[in-house]
């Protein structure tokens, strides 16, 4: 059974390495697939409230989350989470572990709700499944992603209040 724990330091060496796997592809996040490394350690270690990272029986790192509040101030009380998953551990139900802990974390720390920004309309397995998870595509971002093999696609703002059932 995989492991969700906070990350620590010494779990950068694998992350570092992920991220920018990730991020290169240019089809799934707005960061530049050219990140450097110090931009990745501020997006994803010094910028969130938290980040959790995932790993298997033998300590390999196989995904990541990190949470956010979505908004400063009056719109703090929600938050907001991006995920990752190891090319190689992808279909083993790591997301949707890593979405119901997040879940569960964003209660703990006073969330109400959690939003996702900016869901790329061409990544249908993960729309599929935050709305199986119970979030709701408010809204659609004409063009607003540009996919680095599609060109210029749709976003969706995915939305989900929380409540003490689903942690």
């Amino acid at each position: 059974m995989p492991l969700i724990r906070a990350f620590e330091a010494s779990d950068w060496p694998q992350l570092r390495p992920l991220l920018q796997e990730v991020f290169a592809t240019g089809d799934t996040y707005a960061y530049a697939p050219q990140s450097s490394d110090a931009e990745l350690h501020k997006t994803w270690i010094e910028g969130p409230e938290a980040t959790f990272v995932t790993c298997g029986e033998d300590g390999e790192l196989l995904g990541s989350y990190a949470l956010r509040p979505n908004q400063p101030g009056q719109g703090s009380h929600v938050a907001n989470c991006g995920y990752l998953v190891a090319p190689a551990a992808r279909g083993q139900g790591l997301a949707t572990l890593m979405c119901e802990h997040s879940q569960a974390e964003a209660l703990r720390r006073g969330y109400r709700a959690m939003q996702f920004n900016l869901v790329v309309s061409t990544n249908t397995g993960a729309v599929r499944l935050w709305q199986q998870l119970g979030f709701e595509i408010v809204g659609t971002l004409p063009g607003a992603f540009k996919h680095q093999c599609l060109g210029y696609v749709d976003a969706h703002v995915m939305f989900k209040t929380l409540s003490p059932k689903d942690s």
